[in-house]
């Protein structure tokens, strides 16, 4: 765990970096999002209670990155309410303008949880049945979390998103067990440099 959380200091390092080039916050996010839905594969969608609060600081594109669509770094933190899965990282998104006001906004992070990675129980116990059915076992410390929101600007400094997400090791930061998780949630966002 002590490389990993380096890794993602060190990560956070860079996009501190990236936006001091940039110098200014773009947009400040508070939401909540309903922990563990049902998308694709709804077998684990019943493990974990709790919605999760999360908040986010999004920067301006640091000249280094224009050539790539001009993605903006962002921070996030997301909390769960019932003392499940939280999660933490950063990463890149992208803002594609859907007319006057809309836009969809594609992302792509690292993050860290506090969730469980395995059980710990030997297969075919009661007790590792018993965790099983409680527990998201997510397969790494770390994750990638992609991420699709479509942003409505009610005015230049205000706006409000519909966010889904998706968290897993995709079997690159990890092998083995990887059930993942999907969230979907609601957000304000403070708009504080157009």
């Amino acid at each position: 765990m002590k490389f990993r959380t380096n890794l993602f200091l060190g990560a956070a390092a860079l996009f501190s970096m990236g936006t001091a080039q940039a110098g200014v916050v773009d947009e400040l996010r508070l939401g909540v999002t309903q922990h563990n839905i049902c998308v694709i594969d709804c077998k684990n969608a019943d493990k974990e209670d709790g919605p999760n609060i999360s908040a986010e600081a999004v920067f301006d594109t640091p000249d280094f990155l224009s050539w790539a669509f001009d993605p903006r770094p962002y921070l996030n933190a997301s909390i769960n309410t019932a003392g499940n899965t939280s999660f933490y990282g950063g990463g890149l998104q992208w803002s594609f303008g859907l007319g006057d006001n809309f836009a969809i906004e594609p992302g792509l992070g690292y993050f860290l949880h506090d969730g469980e990675t395995s059980n710990p129980f030997a297969n075919g116990t009661p007790e590792s049945a018993a965790f099983a059915e409680e527990n998201v076992l997510l397969g790494s410390e770390d994750l990638f979390r992609t991420s699709l929101a479509l942003s409505w600007y009610i005015s230049d400094a205000w706006g409000a998103q519909i966010m889904y997400e998706h968290y897993s090791h995709g079997q690159i930061l990890g092998n083995g067990r990887n059930q993942g998780m999907d969230n979907l949630g609601v957000r304000l966002v403070w708009v504080l440099n157009d």
